[in-house]
This record gives C-alpha cells, structure tokens and sequence, in this order.
C-alpha cells in the first residue's frame, strides 16, 4: 500500500464513523455511542446546502464538535508520541493543542470527498474500560475493507483513541514518524512541522 492510499484510507476512518446507516439513539455500550454520534451529524452532511459557503462552514464546525466528544486526542497525542512524552511533561499540552489541530484539519478537509463511504457494524468487544468496535468500511469506489476501533471509558463515555485500518494503527503509524523526526530533530522541529502541514491542508 502506498502512503498516499493509506493517507486516505486513515482519512476514511472519521468520514465512515459519521456517515453510518444506523438510527442514533442514547447508548451505554461503544456501538451505541457512535451510533448517537452518527445522529448528530448525518443530517448536516446531507444538507441540500452543500454549495452555500456558509453551510460548508457550519458542516465543517459541527464535524469538529463530533470529533472532540468522540475522540480522546489527549490520549491519541500521549500514544503517538511513545516513550517522547514524560520527557516533554512540561509541554504535553502543547503538543495534544498542535497535534489535535493537525488531526481535524487533515479529516474535515477529506469529508466531501469521502461522504458516499458507508460503514457497517460487525462486532463489539468489551473487556473492562476498554473496547474494540469492528467495522466494514463500503467505500463509492475500490474494494471493501475492515476498520476497527479502539475505545476507553472517560467520564463514562466511551472515547476512541486508535483505529486499525487494514492491521494499520493510526497511533502506531504517527508514533513511528514521530520516532523518526525526533531521532535527528528537536522536539519544537516536529511541532513545526505538524504546525506546517496542518497550515497546508487549509480550510
């Protein structure tokens, strides 16, 4: 697979959670939760206003308020970043703020184009406080592929902090880049970097 098919397939991983047939209701269990998270987006998604700037804008800020109540970007951010992370401790903050903004900026500029993905539910494993949501992502073109996710108990909701895309992790592939910058730059270089590239997806 090739970076640039497994950029997208990684980007699909928030389009498809949002854009699932399933009716949204109040859950307890991981399923049900992104079930509820589907209800509060899909009707903005498949607003007839798609062409109008100011709904793209709102379709835009809505997906961003999902992304916050369903991800755990502190945890993703303290993962990605492995065995970095204690020696930054003063500055943790400052890496889960630039990397969250990397990470929203990269998957809302790909929901337009992604918006025809369909998800399926397969099953739901729950061991404790954490759980393992498997999925079947139904892309408009190319072939079908698993995507499963990976969530924790906070506050008591359920929160995703990896997704395993074709055996992929989405933390484990941002760890390893990280651990390669980092083996020869500064860690205000990699800031820098995330900073440049969230600049270049725009919107």
């Amino acid at each position: 697979m090739t970076s640039g098919n497994r950029a997208l397939l990684l980007g699909v991983m928030i389009v498809a959670l949002l854009l699932g047939a399933m009716p949204a209701r109040a859950g307890t269990t991981p399923t049900e939760e992104m079930q509820e998270t589907i209800g509060r987006i899909v009707g903005v998604l498949q607003d007839p206003m798609v062409a109008d700037g100011a709904a793209i804008a709102k379709r835009k800020a809505v997906f961003r308020e999902v992304l916050a109540a369903r991800f755990d970007f502190k945890e993703m951010a303290k993962r990605s970043l492995g065995n970095h992370w204690q020696s930054v401790a003063a500055r943790q903050q400052e890496f889960v703020s630039v990397f969250t903004s990397f990470i929203e900026r990269v998957y809302v500029g790909k929901i337009d184009s992604l918006k025809d993905t369909k998800i399926a539910f397969v099953r739901e494993r729950i061991e404790g406080g954490v759980a393992q949501v498997d999925t079947q992502i139904v892309p408009a073109k190319g072939d079908d592929f698993p995507m499963n996710y990976r969530l924790h108990l906070v506050g008591g909701k359920w929160k995703i902090y990896d997704v395993i895309v074709e055996n992929i992790s989405l933390v484990g592939n941002y760890r390893s880049q990280f651990d390669r910058i980092l083996a020869s730059a500064t860690f205000d270089e990699l800031l820098k970097k995330l900073q440049e590239k969230t600049s270049a997806q725009g919107g």
